[in-house]
């Protein structure tokens, strides 16, 4: 079963991507790859405001707000303008050098 996506999409800097997170799915399996090492407090109360959103004691909206501040707090939110501007540049590059 699917859980409750989002009003609109985040997006995450991940190693060698940027990750569209458009819903509590996606959140769940972006904090299931969270290094160990760095799953501090902040790591933990997301998880549960997670938990709570998946079990419908906390709105998906107020959830979704929250992953956005976790993840700029983390240097891992990317703007939605940044990578519509990123397609845009690559959409532009003719492939056979003309």
């Amino acid at each position: 079963m699917a859980l409750d996506p989002f009003s609109a999409s985040l997006f995450a800097q991940r190693k060698y991507f940027i990750q569209e997170i458009a819903g509590l799915d996606d959140v769940f399996d972006f904090l299931d790859e969270w290094p160990a090492n760095k799953r501090d407090v902040s790591y933990e109360r997301i998880v549960k405001v997670m938990r709570d959103a998946a079990c419908k004691r906390f709105p998906a909206s107020l959830a979704r707000e929250s992953f956005r501040h976790f993840l700029a707090d983390q240097g891992k939110l990317v703007r939605g303008e940044d990578v519509l501007n990123f397609f845009r540049k690559k959409s532009d590059r003719n492939i056979g050098g003309t």
